[in-house]
């Protein structure tokens, strides 16, 4: 298979960090895609959707690339979906539901070709258990580390992990938004293994 252009389907900065972390070129561009759930729609298959979502609306504009689509779905054990909080008060209510419980992330990731359309696609799920978290814990991590663009409300690489009492998956990229174990499988299988790029 001749080697294709990399393309992040996203804007996110920690998506990019992630991904530059395998040493290959690419580059990003974000999809304007409709990110609603549907009706009955489960956690795993709402995040695979998004991300093969994501893929595919870049596709017609970015031939010659292999484009890396990942979308992340955060619960809580009820089945209550946890959004980018975007305020301080959403944040805090956010932490408050997690605290003492856990929450499960799943997220999407696919790697298509955007000129036969083969794609591979799969689910990662990372469960986070919370400590009992009081008041005042909750106040001082959301003034410090203002995690509102964050699914959870945290930001695992920084002072979220204080919040934890537990950490379950394989792989802990995941819970930042991209799966960078399962990536590489994909990128392997197709030739690029990132060990042996010049």
């Amino acid at each position: 298979m001749p080697q294709k252009r990399l393309l992040l389907a996203s804007s996110s900065p920690y998506r990019r960090a992630l991904l530059s972390r395998l040493g290959l070129a690419f580059t990003s561009a974000s999809p304007d895609i409709d990110e609603s759930p549907i009706a009955g729609e489960r956690p795993e298959e709402l995040a695979i959707r998004l991300a093969e979502s994501k893929a595919k609306a870049l596709a017609p504009a970015y031939p010659n690339h292999w484009i890396i689509g990942s979308d992340q779905v955060a619960t809580l054990p009820d089945g209550t979906l946890l959004s980018k909080p975007e305020t301080y008060s959403k944040a805090f209510r956010q932490l408050e539901q997690s605290s003492n419980s856990s929450v499960n992330f799943h997220t999407g990731l696919t790697l298509l070709d955007a000129d036969s359309g083969e794609m591979q696609t799969c689910c990662e799920l990372f469960i986070v258990h919370f400590r009992n978290l009081n008041t005042r814990e909750i106040e001082a991590y959301l003034h410090k580390e203002e995690p509102y663009d964050c699914a959870g409300s945290f930001k695992m690489e920084g002072l979220g992990i204080t919040l934890f009492r537990e950490l379950q998956g394989r792989d802990p990229n995941s819970l930042i938004g991209l799966p960078l174990i399962a990536l590489n499988n994909m990128l392997t299988s197709w030739g690029r293994n990132p060990l042996l790029e010049p």
